[in-house]
């Protein structure tokens, strides 16, 4: 092997030794944290990073699965085309993914928790492969026609989707907040200040209601008086907000920390990442074999 050829080996294997080790690494602290988080109740969870066991419930609205028309709570999809890549063989190529963005609803008997799902990772247990002839799938065409194929020369392409639908288990860990009643922290000079910048949008407004004087000016005590009203109005709106129901949600930490939505237990999730975890050792431990190989030679 050439100087060219040595160094393209070495950059290759550095990469792939490099990229499998991340992998290696971020999958043993997926599983720790897994494992580490004791599970919290919905109704006394502390607010922060949190892991929580329950059933699905229906969500803001009604969702259908786009290729396969399925109602769920959660979908993502994938498109691929087959094309040629060569005389003799074929490969995919992606041609569209989405996700659903609407919020779930898990329910672990003490409340109900909502979660953004954007950012998450989604580990479903249902996952559909299909092949058909149609960029988008229709009923008709839920098959491929090989000998359309064949003969006419129409396109292939492979559809995956994958969902989730009430009343199935859910395992879900990330940041837990609640909102509403007295969870929600109330910063009084705030909320007096914010309520004051709204009225004086409206200067005519705030005129009529608090120019003694009529002269067209608020003097001193006049913007004592605003001052007061904003403060007696926004004590109001304070209390009120208290009377509300607490909401709590689940979304995307904002540290480095897994955000995952899933199927199945823990201990499975756990389990998935040790295994990835060892493949990517035992690839970076090659690779560097590799090049250690090809420097003594």
């Amino acid at each position: 092997m050439d100087i060219v050829g040595i160094s393209v080996f070495l950059a290759v294997t550095s990469t792939v030794c490099l990229g499998s080790g991340w992998w290696c690494i971020n999958n043993l602290k997926k599983a720790r944290y897994l494992l580490d988080t004791p599970t919290s109740k919905v109704r006394s969870a502390a607010q922060g990073y949190v892991e929580l066991y329950g059933v699905l419930q229906q969500g803001v609205g009604q969702l259908n699965a786009p290729l396969s028309a399925v109602p769920c709570v959660w979908w993502s999809f994938r498109i691929d085309e087959q094309v040629r890549s060569s005389k003799d063989n074929t490969r995919w190529q992606s041609l569209e993914k989405a996700s659903s963005t609407a919020l779930l609803c898990l329910n672990d008997g003490t409340g109900d928790c909502l979660i953004d799902p954007q950012g998450a990772q989604v580990l479903p247990m249902t996952k559909k492969i299909w092949y058909g002839t149609e960029r988008y799938p229709q009923q008709k065409h839920l098959q491929p026609h090989f000998l359309k194929t064949l003969l006419l020369g129409a396109k292939r392409y492979r559809y995956t989707e994958q969902r989730l639908h009430v009343d199935e288990p859910l395992y879900a860990i990330g940041d837990f907040v609640s909102r509403g009643g007295a969870q929600e922290a109330f910063d009084l000079l705030a909320s007096q200040g914010a309520l004051i910048r709204e009225w004086k949008r409206d200067y005519v407004g705030l005129l009529r209601r608090f120019d003694r004087d009529r002269n067209g000016q608020l003097d001193q005590q006049e913007w004592h008086n605003v001052r007061q009203s904003a403060k007696i109005e926004a004590e109001r709106l304070q209390r009120a907000r208290s009377a509300d129901p607490v909401q709590h949600y689940l979304r995307k930490p904002e540290e480095n920390q897994p955000f995952i939505l899933s199927s199945y237990g823990e201990d499975d999730i756990a389990k998935r990442f040790y295994w990835q975890a060892l493949l990517a050792a035992s690839l970076c431990l090659a690779s560097a074999l590799g090049a250690a190989y090809i420097i003594n030679t």
